[in-house]
């Protein structure tokens, strides 16, 4: 019996929406875009060498510093490219940790994760591992990543960590070609010990520009699914770029409560991520030192070290916006869920140019857009 994930008891991850306007929850550092691998759907467009411009070991170490400087200091996710390009991955690790902040990183499944590189990475204060897995066999996982073996080598991957005491999570693009594998692949993830599976929903940037995503009406059946393995599975599952699962979950749970009759404090919740959005509680400092509301938001709203990451956080008009549910327009806009989802800022993005558009994957149309189609149908 695999023991379920029980949440975080550290008070620098019990945030509210009031904390996001100083201080991340996450904050993505691209160390390197240095990788081995050609995955279809690569935000970064990573590249085999490192770029001869990314930020130095006293740079990266000046950014810790900042970064341990919030008012919160976020959860720092080591990320790429592949980090263990880098040739002082673990010396970053060991400074963050000794600095305060909780430190992830998601390794990219090459040869360079053994098992010695996972222990090294436990022994450096790592506190979590994701693993990508986009599919539920070879045949689907190995086609997006573009190289063959790389599925057996992230199932491998994830049952070392396991026996290493490190705790992991699966990342899942999901997309037309494995969105009917999600009940496969959440069966299987259950043998592997894995504390949470994040489910990808598809941004057109990057590679991924040109890859097919699901449409509104598939990613809210997708949901129902994801819904489902959540009452079951003994993990966490989460969605990125998909807040508009939120509004799901919680017209779930209403509408359960309203069947048994029962008051919240009766009904169990499965589990909800916070309510971050694109600059709103999570920031993204690239290779060379670019800060983006997110890896999927490639919009500049200022360069480490000549600014400070606090500074530009806090006060960029690009992060105070996103951060503002009155910017947003269209349906979005209008939303009664648009505090506690916003819709994706970089999907409207990458989809129309404007960050601040409707969610163009999300079907549900707001109780006063229905309101007013009654009246005039009247």
């Amino acid at each position: 019996m695999i023991a379920p994930f029980r949440p975080s008891s550290n008070p620098l991850h019990q945030r509210t929406r009031a904390s996001f306007d100083h201080s991340p929850m996450l904050c993505f550092y691209e160390v390197t875009r240095a990788c081995d691998l050609v995955c279809q759907h690569c935000r970064a467009c990573a590249q085999p060498k490192s770029d001869p411009g990314e930020l130095t070991t006293a740079e990266s170490k000046l950014l810790i510093d900042q970064l341990a400087q919030f008012p919160q200091p976020p959860m720092l996710i080591l990320t790429g490219g592949d980090p263990l390009k880098r040739a002082d991955l673990f010396e970053l690790i060991r400074y963050a940790v000794e600095s305060g902040l909780e430190v992830s990183i998601t390794p990219s499944p090459t040869p360079l994760v053994t098992a010695e590189a996972i222990a090294r990475l436990r022994d450096a204060g790592i506190s979590r591992m994701a693993i990508s897995i986009d599919g539920a066999d070879a045949a689907t996982h190995d086609a997006n990543r573009g190289v063959s073996g790389s599925y057996e080598h992230s199932m491998r991957m994830l049952a070392t960590a396991a026996g290493l005491g490190v705790s992991t999570q699966i990342n899942t693009t999901l997309t037309p070609a494995n969105v009917d594998q999600i009940e496969t692949m959440a069966d299987q993830f259950a043998t592997v010990r894995t504390d949470m599976w994040s489910v990808f929903f598809l941004i057109p940037v990057g590679r991924a520009a040109e890859s097919d995503r699901l449409n509104a009406d598939q990613c809210e059946a997708a949901f129902e699914r994801l819904y489902q393995q959540s009452l079951k599975q003994p993990y966490r599952i989460k969605t990125t770029e998909a807040m508009h699962y939120r509004r799901f979950i919680i017209q779930k749970h209403a509408a359960k409560r309203r069947r048994e009759g029962k008051s919240d404090d009766e009904t169990t919740r499965p589990f909800m991520p916070a309510g971050i959005n694109d600059g709103k509680g999570v920031m993204f400092v690239s290779h060379i030192g670019v800060v983006h509301p997110t890896g999927f938001l490639p919009v500049t709203c200022g360069v480490f070290p000549r600014q400070s990451v606090v500074d530009v956080y806090q006060n960029s008009p690009v992060f105070q916006k996103l951060r503002d549910a009155s910017y947003l327009e269209g349906k979005c806009g209008c939303c009664e869920f648009n505090k506690i989802c916003g819709g994706s800022r970089a999907r409207a993005y990458g989809v129309t140019g404007n960050m601040f558009a409707e969610d163009p994957d999300c079907c549900y149309f707001p109780s006063s857009v229905r309101r007013s189609d009654d009246e005039s149908q009247d």
